[in-house]
């Protein structure tokens, strides 16, 4: 196994492989004392394994051949007796052995979703989803097959072989010698099949990425495709896709295959040659029938293990495409980082101010805010305004810290927003955006996702607030209604309603609503701003819409364009 790393490492960069397997051993460690058990289960097993050639030896040398029945008896007794208690000890160490799994498979994909939780929307933006979703599944458990799968395999081999090769050298040291031959030959192949395996395994893993990003783009679209007239379209491509990608997985079976069918076949040349050679001692009477048989059947499980251990050229390359995958997204930057030592949110009117605020996307040249300087008192309206792809977005974003300035302060009741909880940071700012994410479950679930420790009295009382009193006698159980995947069967009034609702059981002290009211008509606009007046008064409300009538009786209104926040009376000047 050393081996193999040692090779792992030195073909790819030293550093990274190490840091990528002390990430993988880490969820192993932990697991030290059930690998302990079942290192035992499996040398037990692999003893009684060994024991079986040697019974049927015995009983056919000392009983059939001897004609010595109470021998013969005796030891088939004790075959049965070994066989039963193998079959007890392959039950518990399967049983075992997938709890085992189980427990580090979860703990791999935890750790990697909760890396996933921390980065910023940019790093989704040019990510296709459905091959995050390949890493995070297939990936991560070809990972976890090695780390446990392999080790077993590996111990138990080690095991075999050298009590196979032990009881074939008492049997006949000179047969003993095609193992010699054989196992270089072995080992040579497989070295040379082991880059060619690599490149196939990665193809395959690619093509099957692109399959779930396909089904992950056009599923959610299938509406919009109807109505088109492309589903013959989209099919043909599914078609194309899913054609590339068995052709993909036959090459990697037809590499697999070849990798494992040559060293076969040499084994099965050897152990014609033993049975020749001992045969022929069997015939002239200097060797017996039963140490031949034995010794044919110690070869197999001599040369099985050899097998299963250069094998493990082919497990590592699967793996460390996998293991490379995987840290691929491990190695991600972080948006943001929370604060080593977070003060409490100040408990103030949620006051804003930016300081000299620059930020620029990885993408994008001059930046999209250059230098903000402005103020947002507490308890007031706020709008902001500014043509698409200014920044809007990208200002909230900052306020949530999904990203942090590149230079300059956002202060929150003066308060660094670096220094303060970033949990508690984004439940103190609600915003409610024009795509309101719902998810398939019931209404009461969709409304306090936010805020699963609300009552039920809680929700009642937002129900009624946010007058979805309709929709809730619509559904056949009120607020135990499930909604369907997106809330694709409500009315975009009725998501804004829900939105809002989550928002006012969430009880910010800043409410964003960021093009929330795009999808609804004038007279439901009326009615959501004025039931936000309504119920969030006293709080900072930021309102940013292209809509005039929108942003019509704001406390203060400010523009954003060339990078710069001002007031809508001092850009227009400006200008």
């Amino acid at each position: 196994m050393g081996g193999l790393f040692s090779r792992l490492i030195e073909s790819s960069d030293p550093v990274l492989m190490r840091q990528a397997l002390a990430w993988l051993y880490g969820f192993v460690r932990p697991q030290r004392r059930a690998i302990g058990v079942l290192l035992g289960l499996s040398l037990g097993a692999s003893l009684l394994a060994l024991a079986q050639p040697w019974l049927v030896k015995t009983l056919i040398d000392d009983g059939l051949l001897a004609k010595d029945y109470q021998t013969l008896w005796h030891m088939a007794a004790i075959m049965i007796g070994a066989g039963l208690l193998g079959t007890v000890l392959a039950g518990v160490n399967r049983y075992l052995h997938t709890r085992l799994s189980g427990r580090i498979l979860f703990a791999l994909r935890d750790d990697l979703y909760r890396h996933l939780q921390q980065l910023s929307p940019t790093f989704y933006g040019r990510r296709r989803t459905g091959d995050i979703l390949s890493r995070l599944d297939g990936d991560v458990a070809e990972i976890q097959r090695f780390a446990v799968d392999s080790l077993f395999s590996a111990v138990s081999a080690v095991i075999g072989l050298v009590g196979a090769l032990a009881l074939m050298l008492l049997l006949s040291w000179q047969l003993s010698l095609l193992l010699a031959l054989l196992v270089p030959l072995e080992v040579l192949w497989l070295r040379w099949m082991r880059r060619k395996v690599e490149r196939e395994v990665r193809s395959l893993r690619e093509r099957s990425a692109d399959v779930s990003s396909f089904l992950v783009e056009t599923l959610p679209a299938m509406k919009f495709i109807q109505a088109s007239g492309q589903q013959r379209r989209e099919a043909e491509r599914l078609e194309r896709l899913g054609q590339g990608y068995m052709g993909q997985l036959l090459k990697v079976q037809l590499t697999e295959f070849f990798t494992q069918a040559v060293p076969g076949t040499l084994t099965s040349w050897c152990r014609a040659c033993a049975f020749l050679v001992g045969g022929w001692w069997v015939i002239q009477g200097t060797w017996q029938l039963g140490a031949l048989i034995a010794f044919s059947t110690y070869l197999g499980m001599a040369v099985g293990p050899v097998q299963s251990l250069l094998g493990l050229y082919v497990a590592v390359q699967r793996m460390a495409v996998s293991l490379g995958r995987v840290m691929e997204l491990k190695r991600e930057p972080l948006g943001v980082r929370p604060a080593e030592a977070p003060r409490p949110i100040p408990e103030g009117p949620g006051e804003l101010r930016l300081e000299g605020v620059h930020f620029a996307h990885d993408q994008r040249q001059g930046g999209v805010l250059r230098g903000v300087d402005a103020t947002l008192p507490g308890g007031l309206k706020v709008a902001i305004s500014g043509a698409s792809g200014v920044g809007k977005s990208t200002l909230i974003d900052l306020l949530q810290r999904f990203y942090d300035p590149d230079a300059g302060h956002i202060l929150l009741d003066g308060t660094d927003l670096r220094a303060l909880d970033l949990h508690a940071l984004r439940r103190r700012i609600a915003v409610v955006s024009q795509d309101i994410v719902l998810f398939r479950g019931t209404l009461a679930q969709n409304l306090a996702y936010s805020t699963p420790e609300a009552t039920r009295e809680q929700l009642e009382q937002v129900v009624r607030l946010t007058r979805l009193d309709g929709l809730v006698d619509s559904l056949p159980l009120g607020l135990d209604g499930l909604l369907g995947e997106r809330g694709q069967q409500l009315s975009g009034g009725q998501k804004q309603r829900i939105a809002i609702a989550r928002a006012l059981l969430q009880q910010p002290a800043i409410l964003v609503l960021d093009e929330a009211t795009s999808a609804v008509d004038e007279t439901t606009e009326r009615e959501v701003i004025a039931a936000i007046d309504q119920l969030f008064v006293g709080r900072t409300r930021i309102l940013i819409s292209h809509r005039a009538s929108t942003l019509a009786d704001a406390d203060l209104h400010l523009h954003l364009s060339e990078g710069l926040l001002r007031s809508k009376e001092a850009a227009g000047h400006g200008q």
